[in-house]
């Protein structure tokens, strides 16, 4: 399947609209932020991650430019906008985050990604980044994982259940590690995603942790080893590690309840 007919549209509107200056500035102030994302995860998103997909289908226009210039402006395209590695991977980390918002609604907004609608999602659809067709599992296997920072597993987000915490504001240039480090941390501090039992002396882990575990192990021996990075309360060595189910819901806020609130479990 080739790039969808909407991006399309969206790419000669945004060229139209803005002319070739804005094409190649993005009239952004932080190329990697595209603009209206800001202003889609302040609107569009709860304090919980949930993303209101049916309002961003009744109000695109935020998200439309976002996309249009994802799909018009690249580290790759555009490398002069881009002089350091913050400024492309947090490009790269919102305009996944963007693009699988959009695909979500682009795709009917189905009630959850598993299966077939996986295949279509990840592997199928093609959406378009810099001039470049690509689909969402190239964008994390081939961009971004090569740019080794584990910790982007912890701020890309499908729009499941289980994806990391949407958050509410893009990631930027000049604040990346820190805000990847708070990722980081957010993530094992939730109990959907770190339990921690004592008496069983046991770790549950998001199957995050399993799917992209040579990632994890890049700098630590064991993954007990690398979650203890991001506690202050750091698990006993000798723990056995299993895996939480991922739930491919999508994370509707019309339609999934919040997730239960607390710390990782001890």
């Amino acid at each position: 399947m080739g790039v969808t007919t909407r991006v399309q549209q969206l790419v000669l509107a945004f060229v139209f609209a803005a002319g070739p200056a804005a094409v190649a500035t993005g009239q952004a102030l932080d190329p990697a932020v595209p603009p209206g994302w800001a202003a889609v995860l302040e609107r569009f998103v709860d304090k919980y991650g949930r993303v209101d997909f049916q309002g961003i289908a009744q109000a695109p226009g935020d998200l439309d430019s976002a996309v249009a210039y994802i799909a018009s402006t690249s580290p790759e395209s555009n490398p002069t906008l881009f002089a350091s590695r913050e400024a492309s991977l947090a490009y790269y980390i919102n305009a996944y985050n963007a693009l699988a918002m959009f695909n979500v609604v682009d795709s009917g907004i189905p009630r959850s990604l598993a299966g077939l609608q996986k295949f279509r999602f990840f592997w199928v659809k093609k959406l378009m980044i810099g001039g470049r067709p690509m689909s969402l599992y190239a964008l994390e296997n081939d961009v971004i994982r090569p740019m080794r920072d584990e910790r982007v597993h912890f701020a890309l987000n499908c729009m499941s259940v289980s994806c990391p915490r949407l958050p509410r504001n893009p990631f930027t240039t000049g604040n990346l590690d820190r805000e990847l480090t708070a990722a980081a941390q957010l993530f094992f501090s939730e109990k959907r995603n770190l339990r921690i039992s004592s008496e069983a002396r046991e770790v549950k882990v998001s199957e995050i942790l399993k799917f992209y575990r040579e990632d994890f192990l890049r700098t630590g021996p064991e993954l007990t080893a690398y979650i203890n990075r991001h506690l202050e309360v750091k698990i006993p060595e000798g723990y056995k590690v299993d895996f939480i189910d991922y739930d491919w819901t999508v994370n509707d806020s019309r339609r999934v309840s919040p997730p239960s609130q607390g710390a990782a479990a001890r």
